[in-house]
């Protein structure tokens, strides 16, 4: 499935805020992201009308089971792409932006031959 990365940036976003506990509502996304509630709001339209995202009377927004399937991953990446970074000898802050960036474009393949490296050379248990 083909999302654009936009799309996967606020599945993503909607996912982690949600690990923190608490309801998640578009203006949290807004504030995590630093964009203006009015593009968070017509791309939570875009999402909700794709099926990625449903939104309770009360304003939370869920996302459904193919939306929470895309954030995992891309959360997976974002983890697994820092993290081998920073084992390579990259500063935190430089690991996690340019993983924010490759996560949405790494194949596959790639992304799978690059954490079995990390997880066989570099992950502590």
């Amino acid at each position: 499935m083909q999302i654009k990365e936009s799309a996967e940036m606020y599945l993503e976003t909607i996912y982690t805020l949600g690990l923190r506990g608490g309801g998640v509502r578009a203006v949290d996304v807004a504030a995590q992201l630093e964009y203006s509630k009015p593009s968070v709001s017509v791309a939570m339209k875009n999402l909700r009308t794709n099926g990625y995202v449903d939104i309770t009377s009360e304003g939370f927004l869920t996302l459904t089971a193919k939306g929470k399937q895309i954030a995992e991953t891309i959360y997976e990446r974002h983890m697994v792409l820092s993290a081998f970074l920073t084992a390579l000898g990259v500063d935190e802050k430089t690991a996690t932006e340019d993983a924010c960036r490759m996560e949405h474009v790494i194949s596959p393949a790639s992304f799978d031959a690059l954490k079995a490296h990390y997880e066989a050379n570099f992950k502590q248990e």
